[in-house]
């Protein structure tokens, strides 16, 4: 059984979601990066190295665990943490339209023109739109495929519009062929 599980993607994908759904059908605890990267969240980054003190605690106190969301940059150091890495990807269309549904159920109307958020969440809009086609200078496809490129575990890519059950079943599948000694 894998132990140390990261789930990571572009924003929206899914990563939160899926972790929180694993958790509750494997033995292992739910870590989401968020929780280290913001000392409030969306609005003040945590001090990096008070956040590295923290995730690395956590992730050497409480396993199993499972750890979603993104660390490419400020969590380097983690990748050699990690036993299972998760990829998720879904098509920019999708993932842009679950972003600003998941902005209006965090802000409401305030998220909306003339709202007193509507700016901040255009902005995040505009950030996540870039994901498929940025370089690696920000959080994109570019630098997730070349960070897991210096991974030493393997990487299981769960690419296109599936359900979370879909992904828990897939997930839980590869896990189990894995007790077997087999891959997909």
């Amino acid at each position: 059984m894998k132990r140390r599980i990261h789930i990571m993607g572009a924003s929206g994908a899914g990563t939160s979601t899926l972790g929180q759904a694993l958790a509750g059908r494997l033995p292992h605890v739910h870590l989401d990066s968020d929780d280290y990267f913001w000392e409030q969240k969306f609005t003040k980054q945590r001090e990096l190295t008070e956040r590295l003190g923290r995730i690395r605690h956590d992730l050497e106190q409480r396993e199993p665990w499972i750890l979603s969301g993104a660390v490419c940059g400020w969590g380097d150091s983690l990748r050699s943490y990690f036993d299972l890495v998760i990829f998720l990807r879904i098509p920019p269309s999708i993932r842009l339209e679950r972003l600003k549904v998941r902005e209006y159920n965090r802000y409401g109307a305030e998220s909306l023109p003339g709202g007193s958020r509507y700016g901040e969440v255009q902005a995040f809009l505009e950030w996540a739109s870039l994901y498929d086609t940025a370089g690696p200078e920000v959080r994109s496809l570019s630098l997730h495929e070349a960070w897991m490129r210096e991974l030493d575990c393997p990487v299981l890519r769960l690419e296109g519009d599936m359900s979370v059950e879909e992904r828990v079943e897939a997930v839980l599948s590869y896990l189990s062929c894995g007790k077997r000694g087999l891959s997909l």
